[in-house]
């Protein structure tokens, strides 16, 4: 089992378009046996302490092996709205890690 979390980095405006992405590649996540633990949009009074830019959202998912999510990666739907992806993020940080 691996675990993914993602810091997204939104450009401003561009909201929308990221919404339209995330709405084809997340359902796409259960294909290549993973799971979408945790989608949060943290408010500004979430943060108690800070030393990076605040992420739009962060993300917590899993896969079962590592090959899971690069077939992931691959998918040929989620390759053909990559574009809103470019057009909305302006930087994203993947941290992988495992069950202690």
């Amino acid at each position: 089992m691996i675990y993914l979390t993602q810091l997204i980095y939104v450009k401003e405006g561009q909201e929308k378009v990221f919404h339209q992405f995330e709405d084809v590649a997340i359902p796409l996540i259960s294909k290549y046996n993973g799971r979408l633990l945790l989608r949060v949009r943290p408010s500004e009074n979430a943060f108690i302490e800070f030393s990076i830019e605040k992420p739009y959202e962060v993300h917590l998912v899993e896969f079962d092996q590592e090959e899971d999510f690069k077939k992931f990666m691959l998918d040929e739907e989620r390759k053909k709205f990559l574009h809103l992806k470019e057009q909305s993020i302006k930087a994203s940080v993947l941290i992988q890690g495992f069950k202690l």
